[in-house]
């Protein structure tokens, strides 16, 4: 997640070197480590152990339930998660989960 900040800020935002947020690298260093690895981590061993097998079918169904169920849930919950350490407000915090969380949902299902 690190590296994808470093990536966002210098090639998508063009940032440059001298306006680099090292502090928002670093919050996306410690999300990755401390909820999303270990989550993600977690929640694909309970499904290898719901649907144990590696046909095609096993997959279809293991994505199914991973987008169905699992990434509506993280969604809710990595979006406020990342207000907070920006610093929002519990309101604020719950205004931008309203505003930002459809389109990150959607966005989500196209990739």
């Amino acid at each position: 997640m690190g590296l994808g900040d470093m990536i966002s800020q210098q090639l998508v935002e063009r940032r440059g070197l001298r306006e680099h947020h090292t502090g928002r690298t670093l919050t996306m260093v410690s999300l990755g480590c401390g909820f999303v690895g270990p989550v993600v981590g977690g929640w694909y061993r309970v499904l290898d152990r719901l649907i144990p097998g590696t046909t095609k079918v096993d997959a279809l169904k293991k994505m199914l339930l991973d987008q169905g169920g699992f990434a509506p849930c993280f969604l809710g919950c990595f979006l406020p998660l990342v207000g907070t350490l920006n610093g929002l407000s519990a309101q604020d915090n719950w205004a931008k989960l309203q505003r930002d969380y459809p389109d990150a949902l959607i966005t989500n299902y196209y990739v």
